[in-house]
């Protein structure tokens, strides 16, 4: 019994593709306890003191509840958009082969290398009442700069990028002559797309839309140039927390961030779930 329990142990440690397993595990454990862990236990700890009554208070403030509906709102629209268009760039980038190919390729990559405080003047200025495209819309008495509409737009700039990047590897893997089977059999476009490509590609689909959300829900730089800032109309909740700081109110600024971190990690876990649900449904481990 025992030598084949070190039998086992042996092949176990042989199948590793990284060497030394306990250096590198014991330096991711101890990499995340640091930077992730102890900073969110001691907003927790912070946030524990308020008392459940004070919390409670806090979570229900009018203008507390309308920044987190403007801040997860608007980062849930921005990301479902960018779930569709992100995957028509990667089919477009993947399948296509056109004049200046690399150079749209490297454009997508360029909200991450922006500073976002950069693109949230760029925005503002395009899409204020007397900006190139701002001043299209004015005569029809339509305002997207300093409401809700900019932030969603602004976010939709930052969120592209997490979208397109993480279809892109998995539809570049889809052989093309997938659809010409599908095509041979009798399938229509529609049939193909929705049948046999999506059901390849939802689960990175939703990994880019959890990533582009994600992004959306805390992003501050890029947002509060467009917003307006308007309370009840344009606050974000980053921004709400930032107010809160300079007043000195501490204890309503951790507990803003507390609720914030409670949503969105539960959104996150919902995400996951449904990944690994599309992943068993389609045959993906």
């Amino acid at each position: 019994m025992s030598n084949n329990t070190s039998g086992n142990r042996w092949k176990w440690r042989q199948s590793s593709v990284i060497p030394g397993f306990g250096l590198t595990f014991g330096y991711t454990v101890t990499y995340l306890f640091l930077i992730i862990l102890i900073p969110l236990g001691g907003l927790i700890w912070s946030t524990a003191k308020l008392g459940f009554s004070d919390f409670i208070a806090i979570a229900t403030d009018s203008r507390t509840l309308n920044a987190l509906r403007v801040s997860f709102g608007t980062a849930f629209l921005a990301a479902l958009v960018n779930a569709v268009f992100g995957v028509i760039v990667a089919w477009v980038l993947t399948r296509y082969r056109f004049p200046g190919r690399r150079f749209v390729d490297a454009i997508v990559d360029l909200p991450f290398a922006l500073p976002t405080a950069v693109a949230g003047i760029a925005l503002t200025t395009l899409y204020a009442n007397r900006g190139w495209v701002g001043s299209l819309f004015e005569p029809f008495g339509i305002k997207i700069a300093f409401t809700p509409t900019g932030i969603v737009i602004a976010l939709i700039f930052i969120g592209l990028p997490f979208v397109v990047r993480t279809v892109q590897p998995v539809m570049e893997e889809i052989d093309r002559q997938v659809e010409e089977v599908a095509a041979t059999l009798g399938a229509n476009r529609f049939q193909t797309i929705t049948r046999v490509l999506l059901p390849s590609l939802t689960p990175a689909i939703l990994t880019g839309f959890a990533l582009a959300f994600a992004r959306g829900v805390g992003e501050y730089g890029s947002v509060i140039f467009i917003a307006g800032n308007i309370p009840y109309v344009s606050e974000i909740a980053p921004l709400l927390i930032v107010i809160r700081l300079e007043e000195f109110n501490y204890a309503a600024a951790t507990g803003i961030a507390t609720i914030m971190l409670i949503i969105s990690f539960a959104m996150l876990f919902l995400i996951n779930l449904i990944q690994a649900w599309s992943r068993r449904r389609y045959g993906y481990v």
